[in-house]
């Protein structure tokens, strides 16, 4: 008998930013074209995520800004480009779903999450509106509420 080797969490990275600064109203889920020593250096968690959006561009998707950090043992002959674009792989009604809110109604696509699914890397994104301060702060003050009322019930 063979033992699985276990899996852990399937989620590589969020983008908490992004929640903090936008107002997600829909969600896609799309794969990404990666090399295989990116792939590598994603199960080792070498990935910076924060800073990264996604641009619609000739009907396609891209990410920009997200960098994984190449691995020291990748091969001598693979030269790692850590910032590169990468495309995104949607179906083609969602990409046309995206660039009519995008150009139509203002709004913004921002990957919020990477994970694996079934062996593969997959990126959700998000159809986003970007906030206001006071929307900001609003969050923040639910957030705070929602912990000291947890620490309410914990305690009695």
């Amino acid at each position: 008998m063979s033992k699985k080797k276990e899996a852990g969490s399937a989620t590589i990275a969020l983008n908490k930013k992004a929640k903090f600064e936008y107002a997600i109203e829909e969600r896609f889920e799309a794969g990404i074209q990666l090399l295989g020593w990116e792939v590598k250096a994603l199960r080792e968690g070498k990935l910076n995520f924060g800073d990264s959006y996604a641009l619609l561009k000739n009907g396609e998707a891209f990410l920009f800004g997200a960098t994984i950090t190449p691995l020291q043992t990748i091969s001598t002959h693979v030269i790692g480009e850590p910032m590169r674009t990468r495309k995104l792989l949607l179906k083609r009604d969602e990409i046309d779903e995206l660039i009519g809110a995008v150009e139509r109604k203002g709004y913004t696509v921002v990957p919020t999450a990477l994970y694996w699914k079934n062996g593969k890397v997959k990126v959700e994104v998000g159809l986003a509106k970007g906030k206001q301060l006071h929307d900001k702060r609003a969050t923040e003050k639910e957030r705070d509420w929602n912990r000291d009322k947890q620490r309410v019930l914990r305690s009695n």
